[in-house]
C-alpha cells in the first residue's frame, strides 16, 4: 500500500465537481489499489475520511470510518454517492479537513441523512446516518462537488487553529 498525497486548500482539483465512476470502472485494479491507499493514507493523517479529489482523484468516491468520542461509523467505501436529509433538524459542529490541516470551524449540517451509493465491488449500498456518521459523509460527499467546510459555515467567528482550539474552545463543548 502507498501513502497519497493530500491535496491541499487552493489545489483546483479541491474545487470540481468529481466525475461519477461507471460500475465497470470499480473492480479494475487501480480503483481498488486506489481505495486501499487512500484508507492508509486515511489512518497515516490520522483522519476519519478522504474523497478521490483530496488525493487528487476527480473521481466521486470516498472512504471513512468513525470510532470516537463523537460516534462510530466502521469503514466504509462510497462511489457516487446520493444524499437525502431526514426530517429538517439540523446540527452546528466542529469539523476539520486534511486538505485544510490545523483548522477548525462550526459548520450546520444534517442531523439525519439516507445515502444511496454503490460500495467497492459495485453493489448497491443504502444506509442511514445520524450524529458525527452523518457530518462525516456529507464533508466527504461536499470534496465531491467542489465544496469545503469552509463554504458550509454560517459565520467565520468560530473559525479557529488547532491549538487554540484546543485551548479555548474543546472545554466549551464538554
Amino acid at each position: 500500500m502507498s501513502i497519497l498525497k493530500v491535496a491541499r486548500m487552493g489545489h483546483p482539483v479541491l474545487r470540481e465537481c468529481a466525475r461519477p465512476l461507471e460500475v465497470d470502472e470499480i473492480s479494475t485494479p487501480r480503483i481498488q489499489r486506489l481505495i486501499d491507499d487512500m484508507f492508509d493514507t486515511m489512518h497515516d493523517s490520522q483522519g476519519i475520511g478522504l474523497a478521490g479529489p483530496q488525493v487528487h482523484e476527480s473521481i466521486r468516491l470516498f472512504v471513512a470510518g468513525v470510532d470516537g468520542d463523537e460516534g462510530t461509523m466502521p469503514p466504509v467505501v462510497i462511489i457516487n454517492p446520493e444524499i437525502t436529509q431526514v426530517g429538517s433538524a439540523t446540527e452546528e459542529d466542529w469539523e476539520g479537513c486534511l486538505s485544510i490541516p490545523d483548522i477548525r470551524g462550526q459548520v450546520p449540517r444534517a442531523a439525519d441523512i439516507r445515502v444511496q451509493a454503490l460500495d467497492r465491488y459495485g453493489k448497491q449500498l443504502s444506509m442511514t446516518a445520524n450524529g458525527y456518521p452523518a457530518r462525516v459523509i456529507q464533508h466527504e460527499t461536499d470534496h465531491l462537488d467542489g465544496v469545503l467546510f469552509f463554504d458550509r459555515m454560517k459565520s467565520f467567528r468560530s473559525l479557529t487553529f488547532l491549538e487554540e482550539y484546543s485551548r479555548y474552545w474543546s472545554s466549551r463543548d464538554e
